[in-house]
């Protein structure tokens, strides 16, 4: 065990600049050792004003830096499955943000690798278990202090979208991280996904459609909704309410002040996620260092990102074919019972 993480982070990108800072500004027991990007450039700019941090062009030259004992991955997840590997043979601490890897097939020889390690090294980034609301939710729900949760109603909106963002994006990029939280919020795994494709936004680029509304089920019979609209024009809105048998609560609604003034009325939108999930991100990745310096993680396991690409594979295939799709999953190993 050591006293500090000293950290390279891969991908120095929108996410991974957003996580050096982090890391290097304002969390403890932790500190920047390496920056690697395949814009050597742009990895350089990263390190800018940290001291002792290298920039570097690869990977696994990193990993075999002697003076890095952690990695933090955020690239674009089609490169996740080769650096986990190879994180995962040096058996040190991983945070791997969402997805875990982009398939179901090579989420699960993630799994099996870890397993076969004989304990956990991975936490997934999922930065919603972290937010104040999210977690106060989960206390009420476990808590059963309202009873029992019979359905969960969430709204999933984005401003606009970037260049290429596909159909299935929708559900791999977007609705994973609902998946992720019905799975939280009820401590079930999600047995089945439908997709409705209804009237389209004339802001969608061509090729998307958008919104869609996804229905889901869990194992006792939670039912679930999102409605996912990535062109809503208005800003980033996250929300959620939640149904009990004695009560209704709701989460993620506008932000700042709600003012009244000379005959006018109104509050903020956060414009992205950076601003509703600042603070939730600099939770994880404190709960992240904490419990890697006590040989633990502190957050969603290789299995919950194994399960959320089960769900995505099955929303995939609800989306193309409207019919509503079983979860499969292979039998959950006893490392993450």
């Amino acid at each position: 065990m050591t006293d500090i993480l000293r950290v390279a982070v891969i991908g120095a990108g929108r996410m991974g600049a957003d996580h050096i800072q982090r890391l290097n500004t304002r969390i403890h027991g932790a500190e920047v050792a390496a920056v690697v990007d395949v814009d050597l450039a742009r990895a350089q700019a990263a390190i800018e004003g940290i001291p002792g941090a290298v920039a570097l062009a690869d990977a696994e030259e990193a990993l075999n830096n002697g003076d890095v004992n952690a990695v933090l991955i955020a690239t674009p997840g089609f490169l996740h499955e080769d650096i986990l590997l190879k994180a995962l043979a040096k058996d040190i601490p991983i945070l791997c943000e969402k997805p875990l890897t982009p398939d179901v097939e090579s989420a699960w020889k993630i799994v099996q690798a870890e397993e076969k390690l004989g304990h956990k090294r991975i936490q997934v980034g999922f930065m919603r278990r972290f937010d104040a609301e999210y977690a106060a939710l989960g206390r009420l729900i476990h808590g059963h202090d309202l009873g029992e949760l019979l359905m969960l109603h969430h709204q999933h909106r984005n401003p606009t979208t970037p260049p290429g963002f596909t159909n299935e994006m929708l559900i791999n990029d977007s609705v994973v991280h609902e998946f992720d939280a019905i799975r939280f919020f009820t401590g079930e795994e999600i047995t089945s996904v439908q997709v409705r494709l209804g009237k389209a936004t004339r802001n969608a680029p061509a090729g998307q459609h958008d919104p869609q509304h996804v229905l889901l089920e869990t194992e006792t019979g939670v039912l679930a909704d999102v409605e996912i609209f990535v062109n809503a024009k208005f800003g980033y809105e996250v929300a959620t309410q939640a149904s009990f048998e004695d009560g209704i609560v709701s989460i993620g609604g506008d932000k700042g002040p709600y003012t009244r003034s000379a005959g006018h009325w109104g509050g903020n939108v956060t414009p992205g996620f950076e601003e509703r999930f600042g603070a939730a991100y600099d939770v994880e990745i404190q709960s992240w260092v904490d419990a890697a310096l006590r040989g633990e993680i502190g957050g969603p396991t290789a299995w919950d990102g194994y399960a959320t690409a089960a769900c995505c594979e099955a929303g995939v295939e609800a989306q193309k074919s409207g019919d509503k799709v079983t979860v499969q999953l292979n039998t959950k190993p006893d490392l993450y019972s």
